[in-house]
């Protein structure tokens, strides 16, 4: 049964001790931060990270993000429209990636997506084998659909973050505008696009060990 840890809370440290608590002796240690679009997944890892790396853990952010299609590949499948649904991403690659994390494997190359310019970065960074905590944030790590429910064996522990959607309509109005969408492109990229996924990631996920 999934616990839930109030938000007002030291959530970082508190997560910190629940993951080294888990991960007891293990060389390798997964970690499955999802939620829908705009709600802190991001932020969450790059805090957990820092708090794990402050402990004298070694820690890396695997982002779901550099799995993105190509809007030349989405364009060609007529998914324009819908980039950021779970359509829109190369999930063979990323469940290869994970495997070969799980592996260890030595010197593993990650895609990293860059917003500023909507593409994907390859081999943007190098995840070292001798990093023990792989902290993977992504808004379909937990959906419970074909084929993403494969990733359900992927992760030693799995955090959720559900926020409302009130706050989730803000948090993402003040992502397009940063971005340089115009108030009119925003407010409809989100009704259109943005919330249905939000939905979809809300309604249709397995249990997190973990909610925020």
């Amino acid at each position: 049964m999934a616990r839930i840890l109030n938000s007002q809370e030291d959530m970082t440290g508190r997560l910190a001790d629940e993951i080294v608590a888990r991960a007891a002796r293990e060389p390798r240690f997964l970690a499955a931060i999802a939620g829908p679009p705009a709600s802190g997944k991001s932020t969450l890892a790059e805090r957990l990270a820092a708090e794990l790396i402050a402990r004298g853990e070694s820690a890396a952010i695997v982002p779901m993000d550099g799995f993105h299609y190509d809007d030349v590949v989405l364009r060609a499948r007529g998914l324009s429209h819908r980039k950021g649904a779970p359509e829109t991403f190369d999930f063979r690659g990323l469940r290869v990636l994970l495997q070969r994390l799980r592996a260890r494997e030595p010197e593993i190359a990650i895609p990293l997506f860059d917003r500023s310019m909507e593409v994907s970065r390859a081999a943007a960074a190098i995840i070292d084998r001798d990093v023990r905590f792989v902290l993977v944030e992504g808004n379909y790590l937990l959906l419970d659909e074909d084929p993403w429910n494969g990733l359900q064996d992927m992760f030693d522990l799995s955090i959720y973050l559900d926020l409302g959607r009130q706050e989730l309509e803000k948090r993402l109005l003040e992502r397009w505008r940063y971005h340089g969408r115009d108030e009119k492109a925003a407010r409809e990229w989100i009704d259109t696009n943005d919330l249905p996924n939000a939905e979809r990631v809300a309604s249709c996920r397995r249990n997190a060990d973990i909610i925020l």
